[in-house]
């Protein structure tokens, strides 16, 4: 029986910002640890993407003594402190969901908006925030921060090994954006898995993801491949449903926190369909 090995661990601690890789890293019911729990919002509370504004994916964002660093190109690195908990709020939504959220401050608002060129404010998960998960994916209590709709995703490296096999010019993990990246199984074996334990954690896997545009962006330039690959191709054959959405990867609940470290062992405890 093959080893199926946790290979790498990716956060994104502000909404569509450049992934930060780490060898271990707590996972909380939200997900890992500092991932998308700060969001840059339009005037109106809508969240900002890298789908109409690829200029975030160059932010680097990393955890820094209980708040954020912020770095971009032509940019002045910024330090900015979680909010108090008394904070000013702001309603927001993240696609069709809408919670409340902590406003950080008008230095981060500056910062955003200048970079940006649009008015922007960032925002932050706090202890006040509740934003429930999908109930038709979840169970009613799982929550979920600024992510798209769920804690965790689960890409294997088979799926993308398979993917690449089909484009002229292969394309590297990143563009999925995944948080959890495993080794040691055939393509799109996830698909397959219902629960599974990875080191002394245990997972969900609920819904696939559905992908759109923003796997066309390469990560570290910002531009847009003019062949809309590999979204293009992926459609081909990873088109299903009635409303023909194209999947990848897989959205992940969180069944039993703890810590996960690159190389810990995944368990496939029960598969899909049971």
């Amino acid at each position: 029986m093959p080893v199926l090995t946790l290979t790498a661990l990716t956060l994104y601690p502000l909404k569509s910002c450049a992934g930060l890789s780490v060898p271990h890293a707590a996972l909380e019911p939200l997900g890992l640890e500092h991932d998308r729990r700060w969001m840059a919002v339009g005037p109106d509370g809508r969240f900002m993407t890298g789908r109409e504004l690829p200029a975030l994916l160059l932010i680097q964002a990393r955890p820094h003594a209980g708040g954020l660093v912020l770095e971009a190109p032509g940019m002045p690195r910024l330090e900015v402190a979680a909010p108090p908990a008394d904070a000013s709020r702001l309603d927001v939504t993240v696609w069709d969901s809408a919670c409340s959220a902590a406003l950080v401050g008008p230095q981060a608002d500056a910062w955003l908006t200048r970079y940006l060129g649009q008015p922007a404010r960032l925002v932050h998960v706090d202890a006040r925030m509740d934003r429930p998960v999908d109930p038709e994916y979840a169970a009613p209590e799982d929550r979920v921060g600024f992510a798209d709709g769920f804690a965790v995703l689960l890409v294997s490296q088979g799926s993308l090994d398979e993917l690449n096999q089909r484009l002229d010019t292969p394309v590297p993990m990143a563009r999925f954006r995944p948080n959890l990246v495993v080794d040691g199984c055939p393509p799109f074996a996830e698909d397959g898995w219902r629960r599974v334990r990875v080191g002394e954690v245990e997972l969900e896997i609920v819904k696939p993801c559905s992908r759109c545009a923003l796997i066309n962006v390469e990560p570290d330039s910002a531009r847009v491949d003019p062949r809309q690959e590999p979204l293009r191709t992926l459609a081909r054959y990873r088109r299903e449903g009635a409303k023909g959405q194209v999947f990848f990867g897989q959205n992940v609940v969180v069944r039993r926190p703890g810590v996960l470290r690159v190389g810990d062992a995944l368990t496939v405890l029960e598969p899909a369909g049971k």
